[in-house]
């Protein structure tokens, strides 16, 4: 059994898959036993998908998987989790704004606690994304009844029983924090550091997915009201 998964989604990232893959391996190669890096390659347009071709071949720890076309971040985590083998398992962007040398910050919280949600507290945003992620945040959380403060943080860390706990829809990317304490296991959040994106560009504008991120934490919400709990009493 791996010991770690790291999952990363990729979409047209063909300047950041070699540098993200020197940070992964550079953060773990010497401080877990057994790891392996699930790479989901999302229907990408540029180089990308001959890269991870590459890095397969060359690296026997690196797993890849490629879709036919682009289905979104949600399908490509989904993805990522359901292939990973690890008793742990990663997430982490592929536009190395979050560093994977954090997930040991993350790491010592478990295994009191199933999921571990990085809070990024120094970001290296635009005024205008720091401000609309705030109030995405805060608009989620009353829609959904949770306290996560940073729930878009693209650095997680949780047990492999939480992941198979879920069943995704599109969007759902964005809960993962809510479904896992929906699905009964315990959450927190740790603080991790943020950087500028050096190469690329976002694939996610302020407002084009405003009104979807909205509907989607009302349906969120919806279901944790709905949620079944019971206890069998013994005999």
């Amino acid at each position: 059994m791996v010991k770690l998964s790291i999952v990363a989604p990729i979409y047209n990232e063909e300047e950041n898959i070699r540098l993200l893959h020197e940070a992964i391996t550079g953060a773990v190669k010497d401080r877990v036993e057994s790891y392996e890096i699930v790479l989901v390659n999302d229907g990408s347009k540029d180089r990308s998908a001959s890269i991870l071709n590459d890095l397969a071949v060359e690296d026997p720890f690196v797993q890849v998987i490629h879709f036919v076309s682009n289905c979104g971040q949600t399908a490509a985590i989904y993805a990522g989790l359901k292939h990973a083998k690890g008793d742990l398992i990663a997430l982490i962007d592929a536009d190395l704004q979050t560093d994977p040398r954090d997930i040991f910050k993350l790491m010592p919280y478990i295994p009191q606690m199933d999921f571990v949600n990085g809070k990024r507290v120094k970001r290296q945003d635009t005024l205008v994304k720091k401000v609309s992620s705030r109030v995405g945040n805060g608009v989620r959380n009353w829609l959904t009844g949770d306290q996560i403060y940073d729930t878009g943080c693209p650095m997680k860390l949780m047990k492999r029983e939480v992941a198979e706990s879920y069943y995704l829809y599109e969007g759902m990317h964005r809960f993962l924090p809510t479904l896992a304490k929906i699905n009964g296991f315990k959450v927190i959040e740790v603080a991790v550091s943020h950087r500028e994106r050096q190469h690329g560009v976002s694939k996610y504008g302020v407002f084009n997915r405003a009104f979807v991120g909205l509907m989607d934490a009302i349906v969120i919400g919806w279901l944790r009201k709905r949620v079944i709990r019971y206890q069998v009493r013994g005999q």
